[in-house]
This record gives C-alpha cells, structure tokens and sequence, in this order.
C-alpha cells in the first residue's frame, strides 16, 4: 500500500511539473501577442497598446522581418494574431498551406510604388527595362496590374488580374523584362544599386529605407486598391474578445490619426469589418 501511494505521489507531482512547463498551461484572456512588421505595423500596435492597457489588455507585439513566419507561428499558436500582410495574401497562404486562418478586420493600406533612381517619367523608361519584383507570388497580380494602369503592358482579359503572372502579359511594347525573383525585404537595397531598373517595391519596406512613397514613388497605387492589411487569426479565435477590442482600437480616430500623420499620406486607414 506504501508503494501504491508513493506511485500516485509520484505521478501527481510529475503531472504538476508538466503542466509548470507548459503543457497544460492556460491561456491568460488580458494578454495577447501579435506578430508584426517592423514598419509601419509594429510601430502602430506600439501606438494602441496603452489604449489596450486602459482595457486591462497587455499587448505584446513579436516583430518579424519575412513574410512566411508570421502565418506559420499563428496556424501553429505561437503568437495569437498577426497584422503584416493583405487579403489576397492571406488567402494565398491558406490555400497552399491549409491552414485554419482568417482575419478580424481590415486596418490599412500600403499603397504598392514603382521606383528608379535613374529614370524620372514613366514617359523615359527605355526599351528592355528590368522591372525587379519580390518572389512572393500574391503580389505579382497587383504589380502587373500597376504596370497595365500606367499603359505599359496588358494583361491577357481571361486572367484574374489579382492572381496575374508574368505569363499572363498579352501586351509589351517597351519589351520590359520582368525579374519576379527577389525576397521583399531586400528591394530597396536594388533600388539604390540598379540606377536604371523599375524596382517594384511594397510601402512597409519603402518607409523602412526612408522612401516617400508620394514623392519617390514613379507610379503607386491609388486608394481604392483592394490590398487591405488586415488583422490575421485563427478562425476559432475570430470572437475572442480582446483581438476584436484590438481591432476596434486599430480602427479608432486616435490610431487612424496617427497613422495619417506619422506616414503622410503612404499608409491609408480602413475601417472594414469581416
């Protein structure tokens, strides 16, 4: 019987030891953690969080530099929401990866830019230009949709435009040669090397190396583009109450104000509820 007892002692403690390490660890409902860019995603959730904190909400915001691990550490639970990436981006994801993602609320805009440090109009871009693009594919529609605005190519009529390829270009009279090969982060660094390229670059990045998008930019997206960043969770934590107040905090006048006055005018506040 001594045995017997010690056995259960044994077990319960073990049992208790687990559980401290996290295994059966439960989640605190006030605290939350979201993934984000660097700029301008962590810097605005900087901005709400002690708004969030007069909710009796602690934010803590885990900063990312790529576009894929964001969505993998919130399918896998490390991180209880992101806020980085776009619509067509997310569902991109989701489709190749299956997993169970949705989003809350759509917060802003980055307008897409078109730069070059060596060609001034879009009236000067010479024949055979490269046109270096980023390799995540759920930004090539939206990029060749830009260069079709601007009357330099077509994209074939039976495409989505927003899943558009380098394929699906019907229509090239400056023969522009396009590179969609580059990681995100690294295309400003091209911007400032390759003088007479057109380097397609996204706003979170362009702010991040100092670029103005309204001044830089060569051409950029106007403010009815469909590419809402929007804040990412798992769909069963869709009503969680604190993610939702975060988004309601997101889409308050303060934080839009301040998203309006810090980016002047390259991030464009939304207020769109799934």
């Amino acid at each position: 019987m001594k045995k017997y007892i010690l056995s259960i002692l044994i077990l319960t403690a073990l049992g208790g030891l687990l559980t401290a390490c996290g295994g059966g660890e439960e989640k605190d409902d006030n605290k939350i953690t979201v993934g984000a860019s660097s700029v301008p995603h962590a810097e605005i959730l900087a901005e709400a969080k002690p708004i969030l904190e007069e909710e009796g909400i602690t934010l803590e915001i885990s900063e990312y530099q790529d576009y894929v691990l964001p969505n993998d550490d919130l399918a896998n639970g490390e991180i209880d929401a992101n806020y980085y990436q776009h619509i067509p981006f997310l569902e991109q994801t989701i489709d190749d990866t299956g997993y169970d993602l949705d989003y809350i609320a759509g917060i802003h805009i980055e307008p897409m830019g078109v730069y070059s440090k060596g060609i001034s109009s879009v009236e000067d871009i010479p024949e055979g230009t490269e046109v270096i693009m980023s390799n995540s594919v759920p930004d090539h529609g939206r990029i060749l949709t830009l260069f079709e605005e601007q009357g330099l190519i077509k994209i074939d009529e039976d495409v989505d435009k927003a899943r558009a390829t380098v394929d699906d270009i019907v229509e090239n009279p400056k023969n522009l040669t396009f590179l969609p090969e580059y990681e995100a982060a690294v295309l400003p660094e091209y911007y400032e090397r390759e003088e007479d390229a057109l380097v397609a670059i996204n706003t979170n990045y362009a702010i991040d190396a100092g670029l103005k998008p309204e001044e830089d930019g060569l051409f950029i997206e106007g403010d009815e583009s469909p590419y809402v960043n929007v804040l990412a969770v798992k769909k069963e934590d869709k009503d969680d109450e604190a993610l939702n107040k975060l988004a309601e905090v997101l889409q308050s006048e303060e934080i839009q104000a301040f998203m309006r006055e810090k980016y002047n005018g390259a991030i464009v506040p939304v207020k769109e509820k799934k």
